[in-house]
């Protein structure tokens, strides 16, 4: 009779403990530029119970922590060598990559010029081409519902000018 293979200990993935350090001190300083920036915010002349700093400082202090638990798991170790994405990465995609940044670059070159409608369609439009989406006039489409859309809402509902450029004589 044979007997069963003996199971292997388990061990604790290891990752790349450099790399993970860095990302939990990065996020540590993240955190406290997001403090930082909400201590500048001014004080409202009108009497709030939570005022314009209560979110950024909670979510600049959920930073701090997180980036020292990340910076603690990584002193011991790591935390990134049982991720699924690390242990079989895929090559980089350089296109989906290049037309990420060409969105982000047309958004903010043409903003001003053409307004945030024209200029977010077409960030839109490269966004989903960058995910893979074979159908730009559909993405046309929705890309100009969604930025039409927000752009009423700002502007008509909340009285907020988020820039029509062209379209300004029209809507």
């Amino acid at each position: 009779m044979m007997e069963p293979p003996a199971a292997e200990p388990l061990r604790a993935p290891t990752g790349t403990p450099g790399a993970d350090l860095g990302v939990g001190l990065f996020v540590v300083l993240l955190g406290l530029l997001t403090l930082y920036a909400a201590w500048a915010i001014p004080d409202s002349p009108i009497y709030a119970q939570v005022g314009a700093k209560a979110v950024p400082y909670l979510i600049g202090a959920v930073l701090v922590l997180l980036g020292i638990a990340l910076s603690i798991s990584a002193s011991r170790g790591g935390w990134s060598g049982g991720l699924e994405e690390e242990m079989a990465a895929p090559p980089t995609n350089w296109r989906a990559l290049g037309l990420l940044g060409a969105g982000l670059a047309v958004q903010l070159a043409l903003i001003d010029w053409l307004g945030f409608v024209i200029a977010a369609t077409i960030q839109y439009v490269l966004v989903c081409a960058a995910f893979g989406s074979r159908r730009p006039l559909r993405d046309l489409v929705i890309g100009i519902l969604v930025t039409l859309g927000a752009f009423l809402g700002f502007s008509r509902l909340l009285g907020v000018n988020i820039g029509a450029g062209v379209l300004e004589g029209i809507l």
